[in-house]
């Protein structure tokens, strides 16, 4: 069986990509950021305008519903870096690049939207948030498979899918409906995406199932969140886990099972030698990510029953 090559894999995509091109904008709905931001709630900082400089008692959220909005909307901002990655990796013509230029175009509103809703809400430290992207995006972003098509591809298909859960859950942490309504806009843009990346690597799997088999097996080997880099990010990751917004159960059951369910993965044909050791991999990660979410959620009840227990 003869392995393609990254500029055969993304020709033969081509057609692919373009029919889900088109399944795309028929389904997208416009949205515009603006009206998901109560503008009438905000008041001038500190600063050139002479305003009020932000105090902690300026937000009502939880100290791990700001974490997790200001993770998110971290790695919402390094779409340059991520824009960069897939414009190199896509090209920028035909329906690879209309997809480039739109799915662009679509995250831009995210970073857009939840910023404003931080700051006029004063949800969270404006001057803290400043610098935590000012080294968040000096520090940019580079894909761990930025020339490798079904690699970048099988990640994108996690991740979109990862992002839009931290974004729902997220929205329903912080106990403000117009937050929540906000995130699950975006959420549903993440959703599109995810389904637009995960169709394609189906296509792979027809294509070329071997080389598809072996990129799935790699990314989940290794599967990071783009938001990896952001500073504190280890520390802010179990936060965020500890109080159920994205833990590893939810990575398992509802991010993984889910998108290797609709390749129909353990049921694929024509695989070679590599291609049946990467699914028999892909199998006992599955059996490693269950016990890892078992034990993780033990060890939450039981610092949960810890902090409720009367000393």
């Amino acid at each position: 069986m003869s392995v393609l090559s990254q500029t055969a894999l993304l020709t033969e995509l081509e057609p692919v990509v373009e029919k889900n091109l088109d399944r795309h904008l028929s389904l997208a709905k416009e949205w515009f950021p603006h009206e998901y931001v109560p503008w009438s709630d905000g008041r001038t900082f500190d600063g050139p305008l002479g305003g009020e400089p932000w105090s902690e008692a300026d937000s009502t959220m939880s100290e791990v519903a700001r974490t997790a909005l200001i993770v998110n909307l971290l790695t919402e901002d390094n779409l340059p870096s991520y824009h960069h990655e897939i414009a190199t990796l896509f090209g920028r013509d035909g329906a690879w690049g209309t997809w480039v230029h739109r799915w662009t175009a679509e995250e831009g509103r995210h970073g857009t939207a939840i910023r404003d809703y931080l700051t006029v809400t004063r949800a969270v430290d404006p001057v803290a948030l400043e610098r935590a992207r000012m080294v968040h995006m000096s520090a940019g972003y580079r894909n761990t498979h930025d020339d490798e098509v079904l690699h970048s591809l099988a990640y994108v298909s996690f991740q979109e899918l990862a992002t839009r859960i931290s974004h729902r859950n997220t929205g329903r942490a912080t106990g403000d409906p117009a937050c929540e309504a906000l995130l699950a806009r975006v959420a549903a843009d993440e959703n599109l995406h995810m389904v637009f990346y995960r169709n394609l690597l189906g296509a792979a799997f027809e294509l070329a199932p071997s080389q598809a088999m072996r990129a799935v097996a790699d990314v989940l080997a290794d599967f990071q969140m783009p938001g990896v880099g952001i500073d504190g990010f280890a520390r802010k990751s179990v936060a965020i886990a500890l109080a159920g917004i994205y833990d590893l159960r939810q990575h398992r059951d509802e991010v993984v099972v889910p998108v290797l369910r609709q390749w129909n993965l353990f049921d694929v044909t024509g695989l070679d030698a590599d291609g049946e050791t990467a699914r028999d991999q892909i199998a006992a990660h599955l059996d490693t990510l269950e016990t890892q979410a078992s034990r993780f959620e033990e060890r939450r009840a039981a610092r949960a029953s810890r902090l409720t227990t009367p000393r």
